[in-house]
């Protein structure tokens, strides 16, 4: 089952199941979708769907950030509840362990020696970590680190 038709099979359950924060969740992906399939014309394959909801994931942290600084912890806790949600259809995010290895990987193979490099090793990094789920704030850290 693609991943598209798995959101929408858990949509229908967690509403028979009153779940109310799931279903919540579950309805504005499944509008997101929608949204990104009127765009392209067509289906979402399951790389799209990652990258949709990987996108999703990353804006409600950017929220969390914003509710943190204005003191609405009750708005935190819906937005981490969201993302709670998200990251179950998401792999296994990659560790910080493997993060470092493909950026070290991504340096050599770069030849980078400052900061000016940045771009090059962020690009290889990222491909070395395709299929993972890792956050490129946080590829972004680590790059800076061993840059300087």
């Amino acid at each position: 089952m693609s991943l598209s038709k798995q959101i929408v099979t858990d949509l229908t359950a967690s509403m028979k199941a009153q779940d109310a924060a799931r279903t919540s969740t579950l309805r504005m992906v499944k509008a997101a979708m929608m949204n990104r399939q009127i765009e392209k014309g067509g289906e979402l394959d399951d790389d799209e769907m990652f990258k949709l909801l990987r996108s999703l994931v990353k804006q409600r942290r950017d929220s969390i950030e914003q509710y943190e600084k204005a003191g609405r912890s009750d708005l935190v806790e819906k937005e981490s509840g969201e993302i709670a949600v998200i990251e179950t259809y998401l792999p296994k995010a990659a560790s910080s362990e493997e993060i470092e290895a493909a950026v070290a990987q991504a340096i050599s193979e770069s030849g980078a020696t400052s900061m000016k490099d940045m771009g090059k090793v962020m690009k290889t990094a990222q491909a070395l970590l395709a299929g993972k789920n890792a956050d490129s704030r946080t590829i972004s850290e680590i790059v800076k680190a061993k840059l300087n």
